[in-house]
């Protein structure tokens, strides 16, 4: 980010800065532009397939014919589906009217089993979490390259913190009305036009911006998880109940979230002891359990997850991250014994953290969870992300010099005083973000060391 001699660069502090920030801006553009396109359109496509149709086949609809077949008479049925198939999971109907789901696996293939819980029917079978969905879902949070992705990704959405900070300083009022700030001016033409609209759009999704960006990286690989959920991870101390060395991540299925954020580092109780209070009477099976789930009062769907191994544990879940409902209030996982059917473990919303409460609303808000309005609003947004970028490469091809091989960045004003405001915001950011303090400083020192003394690099990036 070397200097360029430019004329037209007023000499005055105020005029200095905005050149700076717009140089930055401009930078950080370069870099966040593709992942934020990427992490719109995948979005959308998540949003509207989870809006449009259903993951697991949850939402098809039977006839009542009398009462449900007991669970237990369900979970052969869904097993002969695979020759060795033993069920992992099961999935409470969402209404009387749906069909129940079991999760079933043989070690080689994982099958989402749809069953009619009235007749024992098996109606669908397909693979669990590899759908489009899911595919969607690899590419938003890793572009299918495992934790280099997420690395890339985590940095592009750490710098994306930069580019709303920047960018409300680019268009803040300063001697033109508050007006112009949040309604385009739509008598402009040229490149005038799309300032205004890129400015305008910026403005009104600035704070929602910061909402998906914060959630999403919080669950990324080095803010999320080494940091803000290390530090707001359940203490399983708590419960007084032997832990197993597995961790509730264990139960997520590949890329896919599925227990809550607040939970995922929290390892799991163990069976195998007399602690905790009696819920279950014996004999202790997935009939008793699930009557002891649906007298716990859930509105609609709850999961268990089956005891896996001898110290394996029943649990009963319902979030909203996880589309049981759409009310995080409501969220709650409790553990059971398999052998003495105690409660080993508990947790609801009222038992998080403040940052993960805040999460367990972030999430549902994130995924569209919460509501029409909320599909409504995310749709928006994610256009506006699309639209953003693609606003941002017009306004460059519209200013661009005409044949000139350089990236015509904005130029940068020679005697710059030092800008202590910035500064403090680069370097928050920097250490709030480490990988994006990384890249900041990368710049800096790559231009320091080596653009600065190549005179064809300091023509090209200028």
């Amino acid at each position: 980010m070397t200097s360029v001699p430019m004329q037209d660069v007023s000499k005055s502090d105020t005029h200095r800065f905005y050149f700076i920030a717009w140089r930055w801006h401009f930078y950080a553009g370069l870099y966040v532009i593709p992942f934020l396109v990427m992490l719109a359109v995948t979005g959308l496509i998540m949003l509207w397939i989870s809006a449009l149709s259903d993951i697991h086949g949850e939402r098809s609809i039977v006839p009542i014919t009398g009462a449900p077949m007991a669970v237990s008479a369900l979970q052969p049925l869904a097993e002969a589906v695979l020759p060795d198939g033993v069920a992992q999971q099961y999935l409470e109907p969402l209404a009387a009217d749906r069909v129940a789901v079991f999760k079933v696996s043989d070690g080689s293939a994982t099958l989402a089993v749809v069953i009619n819980p009235y007749t024992g029917t098996v109606m669908d079978t397909f693979p669990w979490r590899a759908g489009w969905y899911d595919f969607a879902n690899d590419i938003h949070g890793s572009l299918l390259i495992g934790d280099l992705g997420d690395y890339l990704i985590e940095a592009a959405a750490s710098l994306g913190i930069l580019l709303v900070v920047s960018g409300l300083y680019l268009h803040w009022p300063r001697k033109a009305r508050l007006r112009q700030m949040l309604v385009p001016n739509l008598a402009a033409r040229g490149r005038g036009l799309w300032k205004s609209l890129h400015g305008v759009v910026g403005v009104w999704m600035s704070v929602v911006m910061v909402v998906f960006l914060i959630s999403g990286l919080s669950w990324a690989g080095i803010w999320g998880e080494k940091m803000v959920q290390a530090w707001n991870t359940f203490p399983a101390e708590k419960w007084g109940a032997p832990l197993s060395d597995k961790t509730h991540a264990a139960m997520n299925h590949g890329a896919a979230k599925e227990v809550p954020w607040a939970l995922e580092q929290t390892p799991l109780p163990a069976s195998g002891s007399l602690v905790g209070a009696q819920a279950v009477a014996a004999p202790v099976g997935i009939d008793s359990v699930v009557r002891f789930a649906r007298e716990l009062g859930f509105a609609g769907r709850f999961q268990l997850n089956l005891p896996n191994g001898e110290t394996g544990v029943w649990t009963i879940s319902h979030d909203s991250m996880s589309n049981d409902g759409n009310d995080p209030w409501r969220d709650r996982t409790l553990h059971i014994d398999r052998y003495t059917g105690n409660v080993l473990a508990d947790v609801g919303y009222a038992d998080y953290s403040a940052y993960a409460k805040a999460m367990a609303w972030g999430i549902a808000f994130h995924e569209g969870d919460m509501g029409v309005w909320n599909i409504a609003l995310n749709t928006l947004f994610c256009l506006s992300m699309i639209f953003l970028p693609l606003s941002g490469l017009v306004m460059w091809w519209k200013r661009r010099p005409v044949g000139a091989y350089r990236i015509a960045a904005p130029p940068r004003p020679r005697d710059l005083p030092f800008w202590k405001s910035a500064a403090t915001v680069v370097v928050v950011l920097g250490v709030l973000f480490p990988l994006a303090g990384m890249v900041m400083l990368a710049i800096v020192v790559l231009d320091w060391l080596v653009v600065r003394h190549v005179p064809a690099l300091r023509q090209a990036l200028s």
